[in-house]
């Protein structure tokens, strides 16, 4: 695995990029950050945001911010807003508290417009799998659509989004980040891949999409906002 300090790196523009494939990370125009921990967040910013009921914290410039506080804040609170001059510097030593994990996946629309979805854990979501050693992100998005529901991707076109959500697994902190594609697939029947926990994959009519994701993450919305707009 590579380990988040060796992968953050600052560019000259202020974007933080992997060095091997130049991927920025999810930073929004105003610089804000946003990491999902599963139907919760925590956002680094330099501005006030107004979330009713969030925790706030004003770290100094050279505090170093916990992933064991913050964790146990987020037992507490949906959101963590962590207010810093230098939100990037604080969101850097963040990560590098997880293990890093690189992942793609995306939105494979077949010639009707029908989206390829996939069910797992009881919610609609997106195919999407971790990076193979030497695979490049557009490549792993489509391998990866393909294992999880049998469709066959015709091209990668577009980078949609950036995310990052972390997780404890086993007793691990990871901290995955997902390149997310807009993809052109062929017609045909979907099998969802069953050891993967995917219980259903199916062709979604573009009309049925919202109430479809009503109850999936946050990082999900985000990419089909990014899509459709």
């Amino acid at each position: 695995m590579t380990e988040p300090h060796d992968i953050l790196t600052q560019q000259g523009d202020g974007r933080v990029a992997t060095p091997e494939c130049n991927m920025p990370l999810p930073v929004e125009a105003d610089g804000t950050i946003r990491v999902s921990f599963a139907d919760k967040e925590v956002i680094f910013t330099q501005h006030e945001i107004s979330i009713t009921g969030a925790c706030e914290l004003r770290p100094l410039a050279d505090e170093s911010i916990s992933r064991a506080k913050i964790t146990t804040f987020l037992g507490n609170y949906n959101n963590v807003v962590i207010i810093s001059p230098n939100p990037m510097a604080h969101f850097i030593d963040f990560a590098s508290q997880f293990v890093w994990v690189e992942a793609a996946g995306g939105i494979a629309v077949d010639a009707d417009g029908r989206v390829a979805m996939i069910r797992r854990n009881e919610r609609w979501d997106l195919p999407k799998g971790h990076r193979e050693c030497g695979e490049n992100f557009e490549v792993c998005a489509a391998r990866e659509a393909e294992e999880e529901t049998g469709v066959k991707i015709l091209g990668v076109d577009r980078l949609l989004a950036t995310t990052l959500h972390c997780y404890n697994l086993y007793g691990k902190w990871e901290m995955k980040y997902t390149a997310w594609y807009a993809m052109r697939a062929e017609s045909c029947d979907l099998t969802p891949q069953s050891e993967e926990g995917i219980v259903a994959a199916e062709w979604i009519e573009p009309n049925d999409v919202a109430e479809k994701i009503k109850n999936s993450f946050s990082t999900i919305k985000k990419v089909f906002a990014a899509f459709y707009n």
